[in-house]
């Protein structure tokens, strides 16, 4: 997810995606303390420093058609992107040369909001570079990819070097009091000077020379990580008698037979990707075969072969160690915790400690019930499956009784819904070929405001895996809010990796992939519902990011939603109250195993990028962390690093993947409010989540737009509660 390209310090330091309120989007007459007039004053100044050169690129061109200019998903090549980023990063640099050699005295206007302006062409550029490398993918964009990584890194760089740039910053910022800045335009231009010296502004010549080299490295080696996993999730597992499908929902079987067909292989294949591996792991009787199937997947990128990922963490990490000393932090970890909610890895590390000992105790238990049934010792490819014994034991509850309650399209209606009924939102498919696509499986809905009618954005949505394509779901903006640069469609995103069927056949999604459509489209709704001056303030820390994604995944159970939406795909008729309850009875059952996945996962993270040294022999170090840990033998991380695309394809995450656990102290509070309001559609709670929360960005301190929301600082035992784990 990517709001903005104009980089600030190499790529491993791009600004990320996350959004008082300040108005209604269509019009306030005030934004952050300043007029619309003066707002508007504000961008004449800085465009008349900013170069007037037209692009000659196609893919540079301003958009156009309708919505504001949409992109020209039609139009891009490989050869036509190469050519749009390389003009544009010279574009840029003239736009940077223009601001910092301005001979005016540096004002926010002529300087700061310059800069909000600054690289516009490259940045449409990169917003169609995300999408082909992560959802096109193959080898013409991986060959583009890994010629242009290293020379958009540099090209920022360039940025935070310039000495002359960084002057008229920091003058900006230092005399923000005295020239009168709004708290809003004050924070914007601090902010700014802080992340161009976290990025190596006050370095000496030689200081910013082996940053540079060190932030090219780290660039290429992203992009090499990323298409080795990329590779070896292309794989997968042959299935050659029916009998080891045994056990399989017959959806999941069918998937399997079509993507055999596909590859015209005799009988079943599982892919090497969670959508299908964990349905395989759940269900299939076969244990042999789940065991098959698990070793390829938990060993991507950790095979000793061209797709092993080994050597290049151990270049990242020690790349990245190289970087923070010089910087002046004793590790990455420091220096990536400067920007966030936590602040440090010790406060952190604190919030993961305290639930890690009671969901290890969790395990403990888990593993005693299935052990009881199975009658042998549980390895990691038997947990799934006998917790599935488990379940239906205990609460007599099947997975596979749910599933043809989750038709896809059935759940993203009833997303819409959720999205109607809090925020006012109305979603209207589009015909096909309205707007150009980048693949004939994307479906763009109009966003409206149901009151007034108003169009507030587009919102894409690329559901199947197909090969080349990333792994996992994530949001994206094409093309996010701001005042400053009039007010335009938004054009939001959501990216799934579901098994496409065979022609005719529904899409029966399991609950945990229906939360994850709500997660993600939680992103969205974050971003639809913007309302910033400045494009920067789109952007909000790590670990506050995912919360207003996580505090949706909670209604997809609410019982108007069950009602409307999730009918049976065949009867029609909605899940029966004793299944509901069921669900309900079952919320924390496996939290243990859930936990345990997912903390070991971001505990390694904060213990790889903590080290003094950081370590050469990832394997030796992945083992040696998870055992300092007490991590139970019977539960593997849920990404181990060999394959944890989070962690080494940029610097997003790394020493932030904790932010998950940080943000659901936040949504467990969020939801318990609804809840305790006693109506989960609450009108007045959910107003004041969208003006406090999601419509005004950074444009605030995070944690104190949090106090004046629920009035209070966080509930840490709402998380611990929403987990079935003790909350003293």
């Amino acid at each position: 997810m990517h709001r903005r390209n104009l980089l600030i310090g190499g790529a491993s330091l791009m600004a990320l995606t996350g959004c008082t309120t300040l108005a209604d989007a269509s019009g306030p007459s005030t934004q952050g303390g300043v007029s619309a007039a003066g707002v508007a004053e504000e961008a004449r100044i800085a465009r008349a420093v900013l170069p007037s050169t037209s692009p000659r690129a196609e893919l540079l061109q301003p958009w156009t058609g309708p919505y504001d200019g949409v992109p020209p998903w039609d139009k891009v090549t490989p050869a036509k992107l190469r050519e749009a980023v390389l003009e544009g990063i010279e574009l840029q640099r003239a736009d940077i040369a223009a601001i910092a050699d301005n001979p005016e005295p540096p004002t926010f206007a002529n300087t700061l909001v310059a800069l909000e302006l600054a690289g516009g062409a490259l940045d449409r550029a990169n917003n169609i570079y995300g999408v082909m490398t992560s959802n096109i993918g193959g080898e013409a964009y991986d060959a583009v990819d890994t010629e242009l990584s290293p020379i958009q890194s540099a090209a920022g760089d360039e940025i935070t070097f310039n000495a002359k740039l960084f002057q008229r910053i920091k003058a900006v910022a230092d005399g923000a009091d005295a020239a009168g800045l709004n708290p809003e335009q004050k924070r914007l231009a601090e902010r700014r000077r802080d992340a161009f010296i976290r990025s190596g502004a006050n370095l000496d010549a030689a200081g910013k020379a082996e940053l540079g080299r060190i932030n090219t490295a780290l660039s290429n080696a992203f992009t090499r990580f990323g298409q080795k996993v990329v590779a070896d999730e292309n794989a997968w597992t042959v299935i050659p008698t029916e009998a080891g499908t045994a056990g399989l929902p017959a959806s999941n079987k069918a998937a399997a037979a079509a993507a055999a067909r596909a590859k015209s292989i005799p009988g079943w294949i599982i892919m090497n990707t969670r959508s299908s591996v964990d349905p395989f792991l759940t269900f299939a009787d076969d244990r042999a075969m789940r065991e098959q199937v698990w070793r390829k997947f938990v060993n991507r990128g950790d095979n000793g072969d061209a797709n092993d990922t080994n050597a290049t963490i151990a270049e990242i990490v020690a790349l990245r160690d190289q970087r923070a000393k010089l910087l002046g932090y004793r590790n990455h970890a420091e220096l990536r915790m400067q920007d966030t909610m936590a602040r440090t890895p010790a406060a952190a590390k604190s919030l993961m400690d305290r639930v890690w000992a009671p969901a290890k105790a969790r395990v403990v238990e888990e593993v005693a019930d299935m052990k009881a049934i199975a009658g042998f010792d549980i390895e990691p490819w038997d947990y799934l499956y006998f917790a599935e014994k488990v379940r239906k034991q205990k609460y007599d509850l099947d997975q596979n009784e749910l599933k043809p309650y989750f038709e896809l399209n059935a759940v993203r209606a009833g997303s819409f819904y959720m999205a109607e009924r809090l925020y006012g939102f109305q979603f209207k498919k589009l015909p096909a070929g309205t707007v150009p696509v980048f693949e004939p499986d994307v479906v763009a809905y109009e966003v409206r405001d149901k009151a007034t009618g108003r169009l507030i954005g587009l919102y894409y949505t690329d559901d199947y895996a197909r090969p080349g394509k990333r792994s996992g779901a994530w949001m994206t903006t094409y093309r996010a809010f701001s005042t400053l640069e009039g007010s335009k469609v938004i054009l939001a995103s959501n990216n799934n990796n579901f098994t496409k069927p065979e022609p005719g056949q529904p899409v029966l999604l399991s609950l945990d992939d229906a939360e994850t459509l709500f997660h993600e489209f939680g992103h969205a709704l974050h971003y639809l519902s913007s309302v910033v001056t400045y494009p920067s303030y789109g952007n909000t820390p790590r670990d506050f990011v995912e919360y207003p994604s996580q505090v949706h995944e909670h209604w997809v159970l609410s019982r108007p939603i069950l009602d409307g939406f999730m009918k049976h795909h065949e009867t029609g008729q909605p899940m029966p109250q004793a299944l509901v309850d069921k669900v309900d009875a079952s919320g924390t059952f496996n939290q243990g195993y859930a936990t345990v996945s997912y903390l070991s996962s971001a505990l390694v993270d904060m213990d790889l990028h903590s080290q003094a040294t950081p370590p050469t022999d990832i394997d030796a170090f992945e083992k040696a962390s998870l055992d300092r840990l007490g991590m139970p033998r019977e539960i593997v991380m849920r990404h181990r690093l060999p394959q944890f695309n989070h962690l080494f394809t940029s610097d997003g995450y790394s020493a932030g993947y904790y932010s998950y656990l940080w943000s659901e102290t936040m949504d467990a509070d969020t939801w318990a409010y609804f809840e305790d309001s006693g109506d989960v559609f609450n009108p007045d709670i959910a107003g004041r989540f969208k003006a406090i929360i999601l419509a005004p960005g950074n444009t605030t301190d995070r944690a104190e737009a949090y106090r004046r929301f629920r009035g209070r600082d966080v509930d840490v035992s709402a998380l611990l509660k929403v987990r079935g784990f003790p909350t003293t």
